[in-house]
């Protein structure tokens, strides 16, 4: 901690010496309650709030920690400590996984520093209290589209950071994601003999999830809903895509498996949505 805190007279100084060592100790056993009664800090300088900030965070006492980083933009609003303050309150309150607290300091902080060199991690924490809290595949994805949205502003905003990477990779895994919770429900209205349903969802994984690892199924789960209505040109066509992309796959064999037991075979046919894919994708026709 900074040195401590200067006071005119000799008297004066010591009974701020003794106060601000009372408090310290207090701190330091777990007592930091004190410090958070109106007032206590008044006599601290900005520099001196953020060390008790990092002693309460360096023991793991993270709402403690929050709120004298938040103190410090109280008392000293106009200092270059508020600043960091701010940054550390946004990750205290992420470590102690208060998503709402962390992204309410690091959208503030984006929003008062944009050109700063820690917005790029302000913003970085602003999309991981929605990432973090992307749950199984079977529940509601709107925090996930949250956190593609707040993911790609780090790409866009800030590409040259070391931040940016860590989003390419999250928002890779929470597209994923989104492809998954697509196919759950198509599986499901697919076993229930709702095929028509069914298409639906896994033609939403193939037109805008087509680079998520679950394009594969989403093909051969086509043809096994088109054969099942018995829309031959359209099974033709998704086994085709699949043939090109993604033969080796299992997948391929099992939709394979039943044209060809059907008497038919893989091949771009008919006039649909799947053909007009296969000509894109497979012979590069974008006209």
């Amino acid at each position: 901690m900074a040195g401590l805190i200067k006071a005119t007279g000799g008297r004066g100084m010591f009974l701020v010496a003794a106060l601000s060592a009372t408090l310290l100790a207090a701190c330091s056993s777990n007592e930091s309650s004190v410090l958070r009664q109106p007032g206590a800090l008044d006599a601290y300088s900005a520099e001196q709030v953020f060390d008790l900030g990092e002693q309460q965070l360096n023991e793991n006492r993270l709402d403690d920690a929050a709120f004298f980083f938040g103190e410090i933009e109280r008392l000293y609003p106009y200092s270059s400590w508020a600043r960091r303050g701010l940054i550390m309150q946004a990750f205290a309150y992420h470590r102690a996984r208060d998503y709402e607290n962390s992204r309410s300091a690091a959208q503030r902080y984006v929003d008062f520093y944009p050109t700063d060199e820690d917005a790029a991690y302000a913003q970085y924490l602003l999309a991981l209290s929605y990432y973090d809290q992307i749950d199984d595949i079977g529940r509601d994805q709107g925090v996930t589209f949250r956190a593609l949205q707040e993911l790609r502003r780090v790409i866009e905003l800030y590409p040259d950071s070391e931040y940016a990477t860590a989003a390419v990779q999250k928002f890779d895994l929470a597209f994923d994601h989104l492809a998954g919770k697509e196919m759950e429900v198509g599986r499901y209205y697919l076993s229930r003999g709702n095929f028509t349903a069914a298409i639906s969802r896994f033609r939403v994984v193939v037109e805008d999830f087509q680079t998520t690892t679950y394009t594969p199924e989403a093909l051969m789960r086509l043809v096994e809903a088109y054969m099942a209505l018995g829309l031959t040109d359209e099974a033709r066509s998704a086994a085709a895509i699949l043939g090109h992309n993604y033969q080796s796959t299992p997948f391929y064999a099992d939709a394979y498996a039943l044209l060809t037991g059907r008497g038919l075979s893989p091949e771009a046919s008919g006039d649909n949505w799947l053909v007009a894919i296969y000509r894109q994708v497979v012979r590069g026709e974008w006209m």
